[in-house]
Parts: structure tokens; sequence; C-alpha cells
């Protein structure tokens, strides 16, 4: 039986090379290592882009590091234990993204022992999993948007998604427009309204923005707002999308059965780790809620080369792991503009550079 002998975590913050925002103009990320009473090492991560990244560092490596000594490596049970354990200081959150740092390491290290990569742990279901070119690009003046929209045309993507919101509809519209002009009908288009929408906006922009033959509206309302994600979805027939917000498996499942969500987008950081993820991912393949991971391709390639049902993974425009030069070697998984492939190293492969 191996049990675990230790848990260290420490931070790196990395310079976006194009920022999100001006107050975004950063990424935090919170390297862990589990040792087990063998000597042997997993290696995984917590990721926040702006707030808590000190509070994800303290709860690692006071609370969790102390509740974690002495358990066994099994993903699963260590999960649930924790999560119960730090329940009090919140469900989700700071407690989940944190956790996942730990979930992380332990999945690495299951994975090594058994001389697989965690999507053959797992259990791969796809060869490859399509990706679409993302952008943060709502601060972007219209010639600029476009000429991203090219960057991405050229560079192969099938799919692609932009910002909307916080500007007047008539906007939204135009910029819309123009980037459909850039697709062309074949290509995907999505948008992503981060929240910024009330529901009457939400449902104005849903008409007005429904003739560019959207495959989803992302976040248009509050992450919370259950109900007005409900009614939004019986207003439009264009499929809504949340999850990235959304951190415990008990919010998901109601959501999906409210019927608010034509398809969930789980952060595999910000629920927990891969544990949760997958019975998320399997609550949802029960209700027929296709599945698509949020962010972090070279994290979310791996479940998703897992997952029952078709996906696609999010390449943000040079905000990617490989990107943003946080990896101590390279990637496990090779994501282009057309796809993404695990090349199968033992482990889960992402190891935070020093």
């Amino acid at each position: 039986m191996t049990t675990i002998a230790g848990v260290s975590a420490r931070l790196l913050t990395v310079p976006l090379p194009r920022p999100w925002a001006a107050d975004v103009r950063e990424n935090h990320f919170i390297a862990v290592t589990v040792t087990d009473n063998d000597g042997a090492r997993g290696h995984g991560f917590s990721w926040t882009p702006t707030i808590g990244a000190g509070a994800v560092l303290s709860l690692l490596t006071a609370d969790i590091a102390r509740f974690a000594r002495g358990r066994e490596t099994d993903p699963a049970p260590v999960w649930d234990a924790l999560w119960r354990h730090l329940h009090e200081a919140g469900s989700g959150g700071l407690t989940t993204i944190a956790m996942a740092g730990l979930d992380l390491a332990l999945w690495d290290l299951r994975a090594q022992r058994a001389h697989a990569s965690v999507p053959q742990l797992i259990g791969r279901r796809h060869e490859a999993v399509p990706t679409y070119g993302s952008g943060i690009n709502r601060h972007l003046e219209l010639p600029e948007l476009v000429a991203q929209a090219r960057r991405w045309v050229d560079a192969g993507f099938g799919a692609v998604k932009i910002k909307v919101g916080g500007r007047p509809l008539r906007d939204d519209v135009a910029r819309v427009a123009a980037v459909r002009d850039v697709l062309g009908p074949d290509r995907g288009l999505m948008i992503d309204a981060n929240q910024l929408w009330t529901l009457e906006e939400a449902r104005a922009a849903a008409a007005a923005l429904e003739p560019f033959h959207l495959r989803w509206i992302e976040e248009p309302l509050r992450a919370d707002d259950l109900p007005g994600y409900r009614a939004l979805s019986a207003a439009t027939a264009v499929p809504i999308a949340a999850g990235e917000n959304i951190h415990t498996g008990y919010r998901f499942r109601e959501f999906m059965d409210a019927g608010a969500l034509s398809i969930i987008q789980p952060n595999v950081i910000r629920v927990g780790g891969i544990t949760p993820f997958l019975a998320i991912a399997a609550d949802a393949d029960a209700r027929g809620v296709p599945v698509f991971p949020h962010l972090l391709p070279e994290l979310s390639a791996q479940v998703a080369l897992c997952l029952p049902r078709p996906s696609m993974v999010e390449d943000v425009e040079d905000s990617s792991l490989t990107a943003l030069g946080v990896l101590a070697r390279p990637a496990p998984v090779r994501v282009t503009a057309t796809e993404a492939r695990s090349t199968d190293e033992p482990g889960l492969g992402l190891r935070i550079r020093p």
C-alpha cells in the first residue's frame, strides 16, 4: 500500500504576451508535488488568472498537506474526503481550485506507476480531439479583431470564439458580422459574453445574433443565475453554454436538470481536478449534454480524449501552457489548429518549471 508522505507547493507568476485586459497581464500557477512513502513523486498544478493565488498556495501548504499525509494515493477517495474536510471554507471556488493541484499530482503519480499516460489510464475513446481558436479580444478595435480572425483562418482553425458584451448591441452585431465575413459560412463561430448581460439584454442579443449561425452563446448571464439561464434557454434557439465558473457537480446537475444549458464547459482546475471532472462528464453524458472543457488545452485535451461524446478544446491565442513557457519539458499533448493529440508520455506530463 502506497501512502502520501508529503505535499509541497510553490507559486509561479508569468506575464501574458497578449494581456487579457488592462488589469489582467499575468497568470498564476501553483506547482504541486506529492511524494509517496516509496519516494516516488507526482506533479500537478493549480491555476488562477487573477484572484486568489496566495490563498490557493496557503490552502495547499497548510490544510491540504496536513490532511493528505498518511492517506492512500488513490485520487478518488482522497478527493471525496478532502472535499468534505474543506467544506467549511466553501464547497467550491478557492477550495476546489486548490484541491485540483493535489488531484492532478495523484493522477500523475498513479499513471507513472502504471507506465501509462493519463488518457490511457482513464480510457481513451478518441485518437484526437478538434481544437478551436479563441481570444481575449473584447478590448480590440474592430480592425484588430478582424485581423485576429484572419490569423485563425490562415492557421486552419475550423471554428473560433470571440468576446461580446460590455458595449451597445449594435456594436456587437457589427463585430460578429465582420468575423463571420472573414470565416465564411462553413467555419464554426461562438461568442462569449463573460456574464456581462442581464436576462433582457441576453434575450435581445440572442435574437439579433441568431442570423449569424452561432454554435453557442457562452456565459451570457451571471454564472449562478439558474432561473435566468433557464428562461434564456427557453427563449432562444441558439445553444447556451456555461460552466467555467460552476465549481461543483451538484451545481452542474442543477443546471442540466433544469434544462438551462445546452452545453457545459467545466474547467478541470476550477472543479477540483480530473476526479470531479470525470464525474461531471458522466452525469452530462447520462443527460445527453455535450461537454467542452474550458481553457488549458494541454490539460483539457487529456480528458476530452476520454469523453464518450465528441468535444472540442479551446486554444486561446498565445495563452496555452506551452505559449506561456510555464512547462519544464515539452507538453504531452500536441495542439495544432486542427486537433489536439496525446503523445502518451507516462503520467500527466505537465510539470511546472522552476
